[in-house]
């Protein structure tokens, strides 16, 4: 006789309960929870952006509605003018190029070297290592108007005067990187490093194909920073350089302004002008690091 084996059902016994999933229920506790904090957050937009709206609206003003009173949100009668004057009574275009200059290789050297000093602060255990971090966080505590006269006498005696390399270097090592990437690689497994090692992996190759690869989202962000502040700084350019082929674009619009009177229509058109590139920084790379992976690769 041949018997032929078949999947029986699997009979529910008195000690076995059938669960049965109802309809869910709507999560009103979350979206309660979640009202109070959206309208917070809309709230503190409202009152960050109304400023910077404030400011892009009055630079459409002519100079002379901008300080009528009743004063004005929107401009009656919007003007480019400002613009225009601006941009042609500055060699914005020089302005620029040197700029960029600047932002780009100190933002490559700022994101590369803090990289390197954060994984060595992270991952090897010496208390030299200890007392050279504790020494970087502490010149966190020094206003930067303190270092600048030791910083500028220390450029100046390097030759660097009047030069890109005078503004390049000093802004290479900041304490907010090499403590964003130190205690970023503080949450990177060791056994990832041990397991590479054993397959034979040198500490430089572990480094640039394991480390670096997992840090890009501290390294766009990290990046995104340099770049604004490089881009924004002012005391420093205006002390190492005078010669205004170099001048970069917040000395420029410094320049613009007369010793006697403002013109605040101009001004403002130059400042506006001097933005765009940010936001052009911002909107490109932003989406890299909001929609970045910071666990990507690693399991626990």
């Amino acid at each position: 006789m041949t018997t032929t084996d078949m999947p029986r059902p699997v009979d529910a016994g008195p000690g076995r309960a059938v669960s049965k999933k109802g309809p869910r229920k709507p999560a009103t506790g979350g979206l309660r929870r979640a009202v109070p904090a959206t309208t917070l957050l809309w709230i503190m937009a409202c009152l960050y952006g109304l400023p910077v709206l404030w400011f892009i609206l009055s630079s459409l003003k002519p100079a002379s509605d901008l300080f009528s009173y009743p004063l004005s949100l929107v401009p009656d009668d919007p003007t480019l003018s400002g613009y225009m004057t601006a941009w042609r009574s500055a060699n914005f275009s020089q302005y620029f190029i040197n700029t960029t200059i600047v932002c780009v290789i100190t933002t490559i050297l700022t994101v590369g070297v803090s990289c390197c000093t954060g994984y060595a602060l992270a991952k090897y255990d010496n208390r030299w290592l200890k007392a050279f971090f504790l020494c970087i966080l502490a010149t966190t505590m020094l206003p930067g108007e303190v270092m600048l006269a030791p910083s500028f006498l220390v450029v100046r005696d390097l030759g660097l005067y009047n030069s890109f390399g005078g503004i390049i270097l000093p802004a290479v090592l900041t304490a907010t990187g090499c403590f964003m990437f130190r205690q970023f690689f503080l949450t990177v497994p060791d056994e990832l490093l041990e397991a590479a090692r054993i397959d034979g992996a040198r500490e430089l190759s572990i480094f640039v194909r394991i480390m670096v690869p997992v840090s890009r989202p501290i390294m766009l962000t990290l990046a995104i920073l340099s770049f604004q502040w490089r881009w924004n700084d002012y005391i420093w350019p205006l002390l190492m350089l005078n010669d205004p082929n170099k001048f970069t674009v917040q000395i420029g619009i410094q320049s613009i302004v007369g010793a006697q009177n403002i013109n605040w229509s101009v001004l403002l058109g130059a400042s506006v002008i001097s933005m765009i590139p940010l936001i052009v920084v911002f909107l490109v790379f932003q989406r890299y690091v909001m929609n970045a992976d910071i666990n990507a690769g690693l399991k626990d």
